[in-house]
């Protein structure tokens, strides 16, 4: 069962992108004509520059106003004496505390869920250790196809098609050996990763999805195909959510896990656009070729445990 992939996606709009944060200041910046919609907050990872595309909105719906949209007007919404906060917040020479963020929630006319995902962006943002990081993104994007769910924007039978992570894992133990797929033997196999419960809805899923067979009196599954079908028209936020759960994974694998049974590496270089291109496809190759090898070797003789490859290359810095 191939881990489902982002190509394609759409990218996501940064009515943002020439603001002049890095170094951080809005002095004499003019606000973009495109700029005629408030920021969607589900479009930033980084609440500074969704505060700073919330400001320039209200400094273009206003400029034609007797009283043009500022920081001081921001202030009192919020009821912050320091009536250039706001600017001293986008400017990254201060951070908001859990109070702060309830007062710029107000001010920003943000209702409950929408406060919620500040919160979390916030303390994304503003944190610093990794691990920390990995887990307030994985509960934004958690979050985010939460109210995507609510909203309509993502009909709950497509929701409950797709594979879980479990469901992933437990796809690929048709392939191992001496498996009974019984909820009992599959938490201790999990490693307590997963309830009996998550484990029995994930098989159910498998079944309704077409994926497997379900013998229960054997307990055995059988391999009705090889992927996901339609995996095109599967929403880019659920892709993300399975993707980000199943690198998860991997971190807790890092602590979990002894050196000898697993293979970390790392290589930070600096690449051309061209470079990066190259390695995008020879990477994509790779998964391919090594999904096809392991199907045919699965053919003849079962594995011994089942393992997770994650293939991650992504930028850490931006053009200087």
């Amino acid at each position: 069962m191939e881990t489902l992939n982002t190509e394609g996606e759409n990218k996501v709009v940064q009515v943002a992108n020439e603001m002049a944060i890095h170094p951080p200041s809005l002095r004499g910046l003019q606000v973009p004509a495109e700029i005629v919609e408030p920021p969607n907050m589900s479009d930033f990872l980084d609440y500074r520059k969704y505060l700073a595309s919330y400001y320039l909105y209200r400094r273009k719906l206003t400029s034609r106003a007797i009283r043009q949209y500022n920081y001081a007007v921001f202030s009192a919404a919020a009821d912050i004496k320091s009536p250039n906060y706001l600017k001293m917040i986008i400017e990254g020479k201060r951070n908001l505390s859990d109070d702060m963020i309830l007062k710029f929630a107000k001010a920003l006319n943000l209702n409950k869920e929408l406060t919620e995902e500040f919160r979390l962006l916030v303390s994304f943002s503003q944190a610093f250790d990794p691990a920390k990081r990995n887990l307030h993104l994985k509960e934004i994007n958690e979050h985010r196809v939460r109210c995507k769910i609510r909203s309509g924007e993502i009909d709950q039978k497509t929701w409950d098609k797709v594979p879980s992570w479990i469901s992933w894992i437990l796809f690929s133990m048709i392939d191992q050996e001496g498996v009974q797929f019984k909820a009992s033997q599959m938490k201790d196999l999990l490693r307590g990763m997963a309830s009996q419960d998550e484990i029995s809805v994930a098989i159910k899923a498998l079944v309704a999805s077409g994926e497997v067979v379900h013998d229960e009196a054997a307990g055995t599954l059988i391999r009705a195909q090889t992927s996901t079908e339609n995996a095109d028209d599967i929403p880019v936020a659920l892709v993300r959510k399975l993707q980000a759960e199943l690198m998860y994974l991997g971190m807790e694998s890092l602590f979990r896990d002894p050196a000898t049974e697993r293979e970390f590496g790392s290589l930070t270089m600096s690449l051309t656009k061209q470079e990066f291109e190259e390695m995008k496809f020879h990477l994509r190759k790779l998964r391919k070729q090594t999904q096809k090898d392991n199907s045919v070797r699965r053919m003849s003789t079962k594995g011994e445990r089942v393992y997770q490859l994650n293939l991650q290359l992504f930028p850490v810095t931006d053009k200087a």
